[in-house]
């Protein structure tokens, strides 16, 4: 029963995590193969996926063979605890309403004009421009995708040792849905909760890293991992710790936009998201 909550657990944050990223990459390749050419823009999205599949092989493999355990925990924790950090500290402002929500009509928009404005080149065959842009944006988000994969897949590999499996095929699913549902609507996904999703996933990033990196800390003192109060039940705890402070926060910004003095500050911060 804890196997199949922890594997549940790992496939859910990656899955949310991943579809996230998933949007903003298809935005741009919508807008690339819609303004410019669907054959250069998916030609660039396969090459894309191709460089993150050897990135996520190569990463997985040697990390697996190299690193102990501890080392492991305490890197991979960190680099979590930083990248869960940056997200929530993005949905709090937004939510707080001290930065704009992200709006996927706008970001194609933006594209399709600067496909638009662009010259031909052609290279290869293809529109250089469109290849381009497509590969950068779906390698770019798609970087992040690996990231999480393989930090929340090999961590979960004491619990199941296929987590590195299960976490590359929630991404994957997370990727299809994306493509399947943007084909068909074929126009920027804006109804998906982006901002709610990435508000969840920068909790469990933040929850999860600050966990494995103290177990983590045990390489400094014996090499074994520290062991939490209640193991593994500390992590719904630090859950349950990030959303209460993290919902102070948010009412603590919307009662500072609300001084007269401070509109101005907010609406300059809104202009350029403050990220």
């Amino acid at each position: 029963m804890h196997m199949i909550a922890a594997t549940f657990g790992l496939a859910a944050a990656t899955f949310l995590a991943s579809a996230v990223e998933f949007v903003e990459a298809f935005t741009i390749v919508l807008a690339m193969g819609l303004g410019r050419s669907w054959r250069a823009a998916l030609t660039g999205t396969a090459a894309a996926v191709l460089a993150l599949t050897a990135v996520t092989a190569v990463a997985g493999v040697a990390l697996t063979q190299w690193v102990s355990e501890s080392v492991l925990q305490l890197v991979i924790g960190t680099l979590l605890l930083l990248f869960g950090l940056q997200w929530l500290r993005t949905a709090i402002m937004r939510a707080g309403g001290l930065a704009t929500l992200r709006d996927e009509q706008a970001a194609f928009r933006a594209e399709q004009e600067a496909g638009r404005l662009a010259g031909h080149q052609v290279r290869l065959g293809l529109d250089w421009m469109a290849f381009v842009v497509s590969f950068k944006g779906v390698f770019l988000e798609g970087l992040e995708v690996v990231f999480i994969v393989i930090t929340f897949g090999l961590s979960a590999t004491r619990y199941n040792p296929h987590g590195l499996l299960v976490a590359s095929g929630s991404a994957v699913l997370a990727g299809l849905l994306v493509a399947v549902v943007g084909v068909i609507a074929r126009r920027p996904l804006s109804a998906v909760p982006e901002n709610t999703m990435k508000y969840v996933v920068g909790l469990l990033l933040t929850s999860f890293g600050t966990f494995w990196a103290v177990e983590g800390l045990g390489y400094f003192g014996n090499g074994e991992s520290l062991p939490w109060p209640g193991q593994d039940w500390a992590i719904l705890g630090l859950v349950v710790g990030g959303l209460g402070l993290s919902r102070l926060a948010v009412a603590g910004l919307r009662r500072t936009i609300k001084t007269p003095a401070n509109l101005g500050d907010v609406e300059s911060c809104a202009s350029s998201s403050c990220s």
